[in-house]
């Protein structure tokens, strides 16, 4: 049962483009398996999360994090009562619009777009369900219902300010109603994302060596995972140990959220999705006192992985294969596929035109590419 607050594909606000509706799927069903079939999906596998893909067989891709997210938001629409279809279809499709080589793939070309109005991966992954997938007779695009494209566009909440031109152009066809927050299903979807990347970065950066067990005992949280497994299972193996604590993190961070939220549903008492768009604040939230804990986490890893000087002599070599496929591109737009040339000779539609065949790339394509024309 679908609680008062949740989208019910029943009333759904439709698709762009009229279809006829499936007989044994609902709506939000279909736009999940719609997604899953998307060119841009499969790519997921050959991208980045932290390591590239060559570095090792044990590291999470972005399609293997993209999955993880999807479960945990699951777990986490169903306890709260939402539909699971729509928040699985949301995390399915949070990191459609990535670049090869994870955020510094991103941060390079938003660098180059810089001049052309940007580039956000957000945007992007919405560009790609509406008009770069190009399967269907009938339209460009995946032709998604309003409330996926709403939860791909502002799952992490009101956007304001200077918007991404991509968000731009299809607002103006299809309001996708920008400034407020998204549904509870989206915020989901959102809070999953945290959760997963949280959890596996740090069995990730423990698997590669940028740091031992003895240093994330130190973190809040963590610690007492460890604690409490070796409390129950003395002597344990190590590979085993690490992963009976990690999940016990994982766990802790999906109840926390469910019984925060739950807090936050009963003093709202929301009648209805639009209830929640237009509450003032997200409604799908960690407790005030994981938040804190969680950051201490996170800066853990952003020193200690991220900014690691392994990742950093990979984040200088990736970024030199963005930087130089983009300005090789715009030199020489013939060297694109011909499907993928601006029907214009402005400036501006070359750059998104070479902004969105970069971005689709995997990580192994990209370095084909780079070798191929730029040395």
């Amino acid at each position: 049962m679908l609680a008062n607050y949740a989208c019910d594909p029943k009333n759904s606000r439709g698709r762009l483009h009229t279809e006829d509706n499936s007989t044994h799927r609902s709506a939000f069903q279909r736009d999940r398996d719609r997604i899953i079939h998307a060119t841009a999906f499969r790519r997921l596998i050959h991208k980045t999360q932290v390591f590239v893909a060559h570095e090792g067989d044990l590291f999470r891709t972005r399609l293997t994090h993209t999955i993880e997210v999807a479960q945990v938001a699951r777990t986490i629409a169903s306890a709260l009562g939402l539909n699971q279809e729509l928040t699985e279809a949301v995390a399915l499709a949070h990191d459609l619009g990535h670049t090869p080589f994870g955020h510094n793939g991103e941060d390079v070309l938003g660098t180059c777009m810089a001049p052309y109005g940007g580039f956000d991966h957000n945007a992007q992954a919405l560009k790609i369900v509406t008009g770069l997938e190009r399967h269907y007779a009938e339209f460009d695009g995946l032709n998604l219902t309003w409330e996926t494209l709403e939860a791909i566009a502002k799952h992490n909440g009101p956007v304001t300010g200077k918007l991404p031109f991509s968000l731009v152009d299809y607002d103006k066809i299809h309001n996708l109603e920008l400034t407020t927050y998204a549904s509870a299903e989206a915020q989901s979807a959102a809070i999953a994302d945290d959760i997963a990347y949280n959890n596996h970065d740090l069995d990730d950066g423990l698997r590669a060596g940028l740091f031992t067990v003895d240093d994330i005992i130190e973190l809040p949280l963590v610690g007492t995972c460890f604690q409490q497994v070796d409390a129950k299972y003395p002597n344990l193996a190590p590979d085993r140990r690490r992963h009976e604590a990690l999940r016990r993190v994982f766990g802790i961070m999906v109840e926390d959220v469910v019984t925060e939220s739950q807090k936050r549903l009963a003093a709202l008492a929301p009648k209805s999705a639009q209830d929640i768009r237009n509450h003032s604040a997200p409604v799908v939230q960690f407790s005030d006192q994981l938040f804190v804990q969680l950051k201490e986490i996170r800066a853990f890893l952003f020193t200690r992985m991220y900014r690691h000087p392994q990742v950093n002599e990979m984040r200088r070599r990736t970024g030199f294969v963005v930087r130089d496929l983009f300005a090789t591109y715009m030199n020489a737009p013939d060297l694109l596929p011909e499907h993928r040339q601006p029907q214009s000779h402005d400036k501006t539609a070359l750059a998104r035109a070479v902004a969105d065949y970069i971005a689709g790339m995997t990580d192994r394509f990209a370095f084909q590419e780079h070798e191929k024309h730029c040395t």
